[in-house]
């Protein structure tokens, strides 16, 4: 997820919930690393009783999404925080939620790529 630095973790949480419940259970809160330490961010992942992984700019940078926006590369230094962080979070897997913003809040899903090839888990990583 990337979002402002405005928002509260009343939006983040709404934002989150947001998430079609058809794209599966949410397990992780994904984010670019200077985002990571938020109290917005980090009050949320409690409500949400599930963990934060962050990534550096030059890390999500690297990675292939649908919608990279030239207006978050010149603010944090990578196209993309929301679908970039959500794909490496997953373990590479594809994104089942494309970017979708509300309230200051961007968050983007992808399958998690299952640990065995018998994980039949419907978990998704949410940034």
């Amino acid at each position: 997820m990337g979002f402002t630095t405005s928002v509260t973790a009343k939006d983040i949480v709404a934002a989150v919930k947001a998430v079609p419940a058809a794209q599966g259970k949410i397990v992780v809160l994904a984010t670019v690393a200077a985002k990571a330490e938020s109290s917005a961010l980090l009050t949320a992942a409690h409500e949400l009783n599930v963990p934060i992984v962050s990534f550096a700019p030059d890390v999500l940078a690297r990675v292939q999404v649908p919608s990279p926006s030239p207006r978050v590369e010149n603010a944090v230094g990578t196209a993309s925080v929301a679908e970039a962080a959500a794909i490496l979070a997953s373990g590479g897997s594809r994104l089942v939620l494309a970017k979708t913003a509300r309230d200051g809040v961007t968050v983007a899903a992808a399958r998690k790529v299952p640990s065995s090839l018998t994980n039949s888990d419907n978990e998704t990583e949410c940034e």
